[in-house]
Protein backbone atom coordinates (compact mmCIF):
# COMPACT_ATOMS: atom_id res chain seq x y z
CA UNK A 1 0.00 0.00 0.00
CA UNK A 2 1.55 2.69 -1.26
CA UNK A 3 1.81 6.03 2.01
CA UNK A 4 -1.04 8.08 0.27
CA UNK A 5 -4.35 6.40 -1.49
CA UNK A 6 -6.43 8.64 -3.92
CA UNK A 7 -10.01 9.23 -3.08
CA UNK A 8 -12.98 10.98 -3.87
CA UNK A 9 -16.51 11.75 -2.72
CA UNK A 10 -19.53 11.63 -4.22
CA UNK A 11 -23.23 11.75 -3.95
CA UNK A 12 -26.57 10.80 -5.45
CA UNK A 13 -29.89 12.91 -3.90
CA UNK A 14 -27.24 13.17 -0.99
CA UNK A 15 -26.95 8.99 -0.97
CA UNK A 16 -23.32 9.74 -0.48
CA UNK A 17 -19.92 7.88 -1.01
CA UNK A 18 -16.39 7.19 -0.44
CA UNK A 19 -14.91 6.54 -3.84
CA UNK A 20 -11.43 4.80 -4.36
CA UNK A 21 -10.02 4.61 -7.55
CA UNK A 22 -8.22 1.18 -8.25
CA UNK A 23 -8.06 0.10 -11.52
CA UNK A 24 -5.77 -3.22 -11.17
CA UNK A 25 -7.44 -4.16 -7.42
CA UNK A 26 -3.77 -3.43 -5.44
CA UNK A 27 -5.77 -2.38 -2.70
CA UNK A 28 -6.67 -4.76 0.30
CA UNK A 29 -10.05 -3.55 1.84
CA UNK A 30 -11.22 -5.62 4.58
CA UNK A 31 -14.46 -4.94 6.55
CA UNK A 32 -13.01 -2.63 9.40
CA UNK A 33 -11.13 -0.40 6.57
CA UNK A 34 -14.35 0.26 4.71
CA UNK A 35 -15.83 0.96 8.35
CA UNK A 36 -13.45 3.19 9.28
CA UNK A 37 -12.98 5.47 5.87
CA UNK A 38 -17.26 5.55 6.41
CA UNK A 39 -17.46 6.59 9.68
CA UNK A 40 -18.34 9.93 9.72
CA UNK A 41 -16.44 11.33 12.75
CA UNK A 42 -13.48 9.78 12.46
CA UNK A 43 -13.18 9.07 8.70
CA UNK A 44 -14.06 10.82 5.99
CA UNK A 45 -17.60 9.79 5.92
CA UNK A 46 -20.08 7.95 3.41
CA UNK A 47 -23.37 5.82 3.37
CA UNK A 48 -20.94 3.30 1.62
CA UNK A 49 -17.77 2.68 -0.46
CA UNK A 50 -18.01 2.77 -4.00
CA UNK A 51 -13.83 0.67 -5.24
CA UNK A 52 -13.75 1.55 -8.60
CA UNK A 53 -12.11 -1.42 -10.39
CA UNK A 54 -11.47 -3.24 -13.95
CA UNK A 55 -13.94 -6.37 -14.24
CA UNK A 56 -10.56 -8.00 -15.38
CA UNK A 57 -9.02 -7.45 -12.63
CA UNK A 58 -11.48 -8.44 -10.00
CA UNK A 59 -12.28 -12.40 -9.33
CA UNK A 60 -15.69 -11.69 -8.80
CA UNK A 61 -16.22 -9.64 -11.87
CA UNK A 62 -13.91 -11.18 -14.30
CA UNK A 63 -16.49 -13.22 -16.02
CA UNK A 64 -18.39 -9.90 -16.72
CA UNK A 65 -15.43 -8.38 -18.43
CA UNK A 66 -15.98 -8.76 -21.87
CA UNK A 67 -19.47 -6.61 -21.20
CA UNK A 68 -18.44 -4.36 -19.11
CA UNK A 69 -15.01 -3.20 -18.52
CA UNK A 70 -15.49 -1.37 -14.84
CA UNK A 71 -16.62 -3.13 -11.41
CA UNK A 72 -18.51 -1.24 -8.99
CA UNK A 73 -17.30 -3.11 -5.90
CA UNK A 74 -19.83 -1.83 -3.42
CA UNK A 75 -19.59 -1.91 0.25
CA UNK A 76 -22.03 -0.87 3.15
CA UNK A 77 -20.72 1.64 5.54
CA UNK A 78 -20.30 -1.16 8.25
CA UNK A 79 -18.07 -3.20 5.65
CA UNK A 80 -20.31 -5.41 4.57
CA UNK A 81 -20.40 -6.35 0.64
CA UNK A 82 -23.68 -5.53 -1.12
CA UNK A 83 -25.25 -6.77 -4.44
CA UNK A 84 -25.93 -3.23 -5.99
CA UNK A 85 -26.67 -0.19 -5.09
CA UNK A 86 -28.54 2.29 -7.58
CA UNK A 87 -27.42 5.68 -6.15
CA UNK A 88 -23.88 4.21 -5.94
CA UNK A 89 -24.06 3.36 -9.85
CA UNK A 90 -24.67 7.31 -10.86
CA UNK A 91 -22.30 8.05 -8.91
CA UNK A 92 -20.21 5.46 -9.86
CA UNK A 93 -20.69 6.39 -13.41
CA UNK A 94 -20.22 9.98 -12.87
CA UNK A 95 -16.81 9.47 -11.76
CA UNK A 96 -15.29 7.34 -14.29
CA UNK A 97 -16.70 10.25 -16.76
CA UNK A 98 -14.68 12.95 -14.63
CA UNK A 99 -11.79 11.01 -14.49
CA UNK A 100 -11.96 10.63 -18.53
CA UNK A 101 -12.49 7.15 -18.79
CA UNK A 102 -16.16 7.57 -20.20
CA UNK A 103 -17.66 10.67 -22.07
CA UNK A 104 -21.96 11.69 -22.27
CA UNK A 105 -23.78 8.50 -23.69
CA UNK A 106 -23.89 4.96 -22.88
CA UNK A 107 -21.58 2.82 -21.03
CA UNK A 108 -22.05 -0.57 -19.04
CA UNK A 109 -21.09 -1.26 -15.35
CA UNK A 110 -20.55 -4.48 -13.76
CA UNK A 111 -22.12 -5.26 -10.36
CA UNK A 112 -22.79 -8.46 -7.84
CA UNK A 113 -26.46 -7.88 -9.38
CA UNK A 114 -25.34 -8.03 -13.00
CA UNK A 115 -24.02 -5.81 -15.46
CA UNK A 116 -26.24 -2.15 -15.77
CA UNK A 117 -26.50 -0.17 -18.28
CA UNK A 118 -26.29 3.22 -18.14
CA UNK A 119 -26.45 6.74 -19.88
CA UNK A 120 -25.13 10.06 -18.92
CA UNK A 121 -27.16 12.93 -20.63
CA UNK A 122 -25.56 16.05 -21.30
CA UNK A 123 -28.17 18.00 -18.47
CA UNK A 124 -25.94 16.37 -15.66
CA UNK A 125 -28.58 13.39 -14.96
CA UNK A 126 -27.72 9.80 -15.07
CA UNK A 127 -29.95 7.19 -16.01
CA UNK A 128 -29.45 3.39 -14.78
CA UNK A 129 -30.99 -0.15 -16.07
CA UNK A 130 -31.95 -1.88 -12.90
CA UNK A 131 -33.39 -4.60 -14.36
CA UNK A 132 -36.08 -6.37 -13.54
CA UNK A 133 -38.11 -6.64 -10.50
CA UNK A 134 -38.83 -10.01 -8.25
CA UNK A 135 -42.10 -10.06 -6.08
CA UNK A 136 -41.78 -13.19 -4.30
CA UNK A 137 -44.65 -14.97 -2.69
CA UNK A 138 -45.52 -14.77 0.86
CA UNK A 139 -46.72 -12.21 3.63
CA UNK A 140 -44.86 -10.02 5.50
CA UNK A 141 -44.59 -7.86 8.23
CA UNK A 142 -42.40 -4.44 9.11
CA UNK A 143 -42.85 -3.06 12.52
CA UNK A 144 -41.28 -0.16 14.68
CA UNK A 145 -42.61 0.31 18.41
CA UNK A 146 -46.22 -0.77 18.75
CA UNK A 147 -46.87 -0.35 15.14
CA UNK A 148 -46.74 -2.78 12.40
CA UNK A 149 -47.59 -3.15 8.53
CA UNK A 150 -47.81 -5.20 5.73
CA UNK A 151 -45.08 -5.28 3.49
CA UNK A 152 -44.51 -6.10 -0.29
CA UNK A 153 -41.22 -7.86 -0.92
CA UNK A 154 -39.27 -6.61 -4.16
CA UNK A 155 -35.94 -7.41 -5.07
CA UNK A 156 -34.25 -5.21 -7.03
CA UNK A 157 -30.87 -7.46 -7.15
CA UNK A 158 -30.91 -6.74 -3.35
CA UNK A 159 -34.19 -7.90 -1.04
CA UNK A 160 -36.88 -4.66 -0.09
CA UNK A 161 -39.63 -5.24 1.97
CA UNK A 162 -42.14 -1.71 1.27
CA UNK A 163 -44.69 -0.52 3.59
CA UNK A 164 -47.17 2.11 2.83
CA UNK A 165 -47.35 3.92 6.12
CA UNK A 166 -49.52 7.08 7.00
CA UNK A 167 -46.75 9.67 8.29
CA UNK A 168 -43.58 8.95 7.60
CA UNK A 169 -42.76 10.13 11.17
CA UNK A 170 -43.91 6.51 11.98
CA UNK A 171 -40.47 4.83 10.91
CA UNK A 172 -39.21 6.15 13.89
CA UNK A 173 -35.72 6.95 13.76
CA UNK A 174 -34.49 3.82 11.95
CA UNK A 175 -30.86 4.01 13.55
CA UNK A 176 -31.57 0.05 14.15
CA UNK A 177 -33.03 -2.29 11.26
CA UNK A 178 -36.89 -2.17 11.90
CA UNK A 179 -38.08 -5.97 13.23
CA UNK A 180 -39.58 -8.04 10.84
CA UNK A 181 -41.34 -11.38 10.11
CA UNK A 182 -41.19 -14.09 9.02
CA UNK A 183 -37.45 -14.28 9.33
CA UNK A 184 -37.35 -16.81 6.83
CA UNK A 185 -38.10 -13.68 4.30
CA UNK A 186 -34.73 -12.09 4.72
CA UNK A 187 -32.22 -14.54 5.90
CA UNK A 188 -29.72 -11.99 4.83
CA UNK A 189 -31.70 -8.63 6.14
CA UNK A 190 -33.35 -6.44 4.21
CA UNK A 191 -33.83 -2.52 3.11
CA UNK A 192 -37.12 -1.48 4.55
CA UNK A 193 -38.89 1.75 2.93
CA UNK A 194 -41.64 3.63 4.75
CA UNK A 195 -43.58 5.38 2.13
CA UNK A 196 -46.68 7.43 1.75
CA UNK A 197 -48.63 9.39 -1.41
CA UNK A 198 -48.04 12.66 -2.72
CA UNK A 199 -49.55 12.96 -5.45
CA UNK A 200 -50.93 10.34 -8.70
CA UNK A 201 -48.14 8.91 -9.48
CA UNK A 202 -46.12 10.86 -6.86
CA UNK A 203 -44.83 9.44 -3.52
CA UNK A 204 -42.19 9.95 -0.61
CA UNK A 205 -40.24 7.69 1.03
CA UNK A 206 -37.71 7.11 3.78
CA UNK A 207 -35.27 3.71 4.34
CA UNK A 208 -33.50 1.68 6.61
CA UNK A 209 -30.42 0.37 4.28
CA UNK A 210 -29.31 -2.51 5.49
CA UNK A 211 -25.74 -2.08 6.48
CA UNK A 212 -26.06 1.67 6.85
CA UNK A 213 -29.25 2.60 8.77
CA UNK A 214 -31.20 5.60 7.46
CA UNK A 215 -29.61 7.26 4.55
CA UNK A 216 -31.02 10.07 2.47
CA UNK A 217 -31.76 8.11 -0.60
CA UNK A 218 -31.57 4.13 -2.09
CA UNK A 219 -32.08 3.95 -5.40
CA UNK A 220 -33.08 0.42 -5.40
CA UNK A 221 -35.34 1.04 -2.92
CA UNK A 222 -36.61 3.66 -4.46
CA UNK A 223 -37.64 1.17 -7.63
CA UNK A 224 -38.99 -0.98 -5.03
CA UNK A 225 -41.35 1.59 -4.09
CA UNK A 226 -42.51 2.57 -7.34
CA UNK A 227 -43.06 -1.05 -8.60
CA UNK A 228 -44.47 -2.25 -5.21
CA UNK A 229 -47.14 1.36 -5.59
CA UNK A 230 -47.83 0.16 -9.51
CA UNK A 231 -49.01 -3.06 -8.10
CA UNK A 232 -50.79 -1.39 -4.96
CA UNK A 233 -52.44 1.10 -7.91
CA UNK A 234 -53.61 -2.43 -10.46
CA UNK A 235 -50.77 -1.06 -12.65
CA UNK A 236 -48.37 -3.62 -14.64
CA UNK A 237 -46.61 -2.73 -17.52
CA UNK A 238 -46.60 -6.83 -18.70
CA UNK A 239 -49.92 -6.78 -18.50
CA UNK A 240 -51.13 -3.46 -19.83
CA UNK A 241 -48.42 -3.03 -22.38
CA UNK A 242 -47.91 0.41 -21.21
CA UNK A 243 -45.13 1.87 -19.31
CA UNK A 244 -45.58 3.29 -15.88
CA UNK A 245 -43.81 6.84 -13.98
CA UNK A 246 -43.28 7.07 -10.64
CA UNK A 247 -41.64 9.78 -9.37
CA UNK A 248 -40.08 9.12 -5.71
CA UNK A 249 -39.21 11.78 -3.18
CA UNK A 250 -36.31 10.93 -0.88
CA UNK A 251 -35.25 13.14 1.87
CA UNK A 252 -31.79 13.53 -0.40
CA UNK A 253 -33.71 14.83 -3.44
CA UNK A 254 -36.06 13.36 -6.04
CA UNK A 255 -36.01 10.13 -8.30
CA UNK A 256 -37.89 9.31 -11.27
CA UNK A 257 -38.90 5.50 -12.12
CA UNK A 258 -39.96 4.51 -14.70
CA UNK A 259 -41.31 0.50 -15.49
CA UNK A 260 -41.14 -0.61 -18.99
CA UNK A 261 -43.53 -3.01 -21.28
CA UNK A 262 -40.96 -5.51 -20.68
CA UNK A 263 -40.20 -5.20 -17.12
CA UNK A 264 -36.94 -3.42 -17.21
CA UNK A 265 -37.01 -0.81 -14.64
CA UNK A 266 -34.97 2.74 -15.42
CA UNK A 267 -33.98 5.05 -12.87
CA UNK A 268 -32.78 8.56 -13.21
CA UNK A 269 -31.78 11.30 -10.90
CA UNK A 270 -28.67 13.28 -10.38
CA UNK A 271 -25.37 12.79 -9.56
CA UNK A 272 -22.75 14.82 -7.82
CA UNK A 273 -18.69 14.45 -7.12
CA UNK A 274 -18.19 16.33 -4.85
CA UNK A 275 -14.45 16.69 -3.30
CA UNK A 276 -11.18 14.66 -4.18
CA UNK A 277 -7.72 14.25 -2.11
CA UNK A 278 -5.74 11.60 -0.51
CA UNK A 279 -5.76 9.20 2.45
CA UNK A 280 -2.97 8.85 4.74
CA UNK A 281 -1.95 5.07 4.37
CA UNK A 282 -0.40 5.47 8.45
CA UNK A 283 -3.58 6.73 9.59
CA UNK A 284 -5.84 3.93 7.70
CA UNK A 285 -3.72 1.08 9.21
CA UNK A 286 -3.88 2.88 12.63
CA UNK A 287 -7.41 3.28 12.57
CA UNK A 288 -8.05 -0.45 12.07
CA UNK A 289 -6.00 -1.46 14.48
Amino acid sequence: MSTRIPFLKGHGTENDFVILPDPENTLDLPPETVAALCDRRAGIGGDGLLHVVRSASHPEAAHLASEAEWFMDYRNGDGSTAEMCGNGVRVFARYLQHAGHVTEGDLAVATRGGVKTVHIDKAGDVTVGMGRALLPAGDVTVSVGERDWPARNVNMGNPHAVAFVDDLAHAGDLYAPPPFSPAAAYPDGVNVEFVVDRGPRHVAMRVHERGSGETRSCGTGACAVAVATARRDGADPAVTGTPVTYTVDVPGGTLVITERADGEIEMTGPAVIVAEGEIDADWLENAVR
